[in-house]
């Protein structure tokens, strides 16, 4: 169903769930590219802009994040922008219907300074609400990660795996949607992407500055988690290595003990097994052997 908001000459359609119907709906209205018409009803595997002679189309990924398995996942909008319309089409990210809902009740919301009014004015709405909403998730993930880092030395190593594993598949799912897209905005700020008002500079050039900004915190965060695990890692080698070395002292002095106990159960004739204390004689030289290894150890400073 194709929902509209009339400014005037400028509209802006809405499509949530595209239908066949609704396809042909752009198609004969706006004579769009085939090809733009066909990828509204599919997945596009990375964020893109087609420039045509009278209009854009973009496909946009933005993070959300899933909060039953904490995990990031891709929304995909698709945007088509032309001098009198913008058109956002599919289930697109939840910041874009509501945008759209809010102005359909106060049209005025699209106003932005000397812009307002213009198709521009619209996407540079939808842009910017997009990345302060991302902006929160790159916030709450840079909380999360912090998280992990006070807790590295005091939760199970269970936990701190999980949380790690999680954080970093996070970065790169982060990674997979910014890297991209980056490049993507650059295009509007060097003036490849022109638009259809005029100086439009600054406000494209603030949306890349906000990309930029938040690029550099998912590349430190990056580096952080990758140095968290490498102290978790080190961590956990350090404690192997302590029962490793604990056991080996143990096997150590156990070994020559369980020998003499052995050799004296033997059925056979040895020396003491004729006195009536060769029990505690035994025990007290078994004894003596731990003691004397003990010490050995200690003064060796392997324990």
């Amino acid at each position: 169903m194709v929902d509209t908001i009339d400014f005037g000459t400028l509209k802006w359609h809405h499509i949530t769930n595209p239908t066949v119907e609704d396809l042909d709906f752009l198609e004969d209205n706006f004579h769009f590219h085939p090809l733009d018409i066909d990828d509204c009803s599919s997945f596009v595997q990375r964020p893109k802009i087609d420039v045509y002679d009278d209009y854009y189309f973009m496909v946009l990924h933005f993070p959300l994040m899933d909060k039953r398995t904490s995990l990031v996942k891709t929304e995909e909008t698709k945007i088509f922008w032309g001098q009198d319309y913008i058109i956002t089409v599919g289930n697109s990210h939840y910041v874009v219907q509501d945008l759209f809902d809010l102005t359909k009740v106060n049209p005025e919301e699209v106003d932005e300074d000397d812009i307002g009014g213009t198709s521009d004015a619209i996407l540079y709405k939808v842009l910017y609400r997009m990345m302060k909403e991302t902006f929160l998730l790159v916030e709450r993930m840079g909380s999360e990660l912090d998280t992990i880092s006070r807790e590295l030395f005091d939760s199970k190593p269970g936990d701190i795996i999980g949380q790690i594993s999680r954080f970093r598949k996070n970065i790169i799912q982060m990674n997979t949607i910014f890297k991209p897209q980056l490049r993507l905005f650059h295009k509007f700020e060097s003036g490849e992407v022109k638009g259809f008002a005029e100086d439009m500079e600054d406000y494209w050039g603030n949306i890349l500055d906000f990309y930029q900004k938040m690029w550099d915190m998912i590349d430190d965060y990056g580096e952080l988690v990758a140095g968290l695990s490498n102290t978790f890692d080190s961590l956990q080698t350090n404690k192997t290595n302590e029962i490793m070395r604990m056991l080996t002292i143990i096997s150590t002095i156990v070994l020559p003990l369980t020998f003499i106990t052995g050799v004296y159960g033997m059925n056979v004739g040895l020396p003491l097994s004729d006195k009536p204390y060769a029990f505690w004689i035994v025990m007290v030289f078994c004894f003596v052997i731990a003691i004397c290894l003990l010490l050995y150890f200690r003064k060796k400073k392997w324990m």
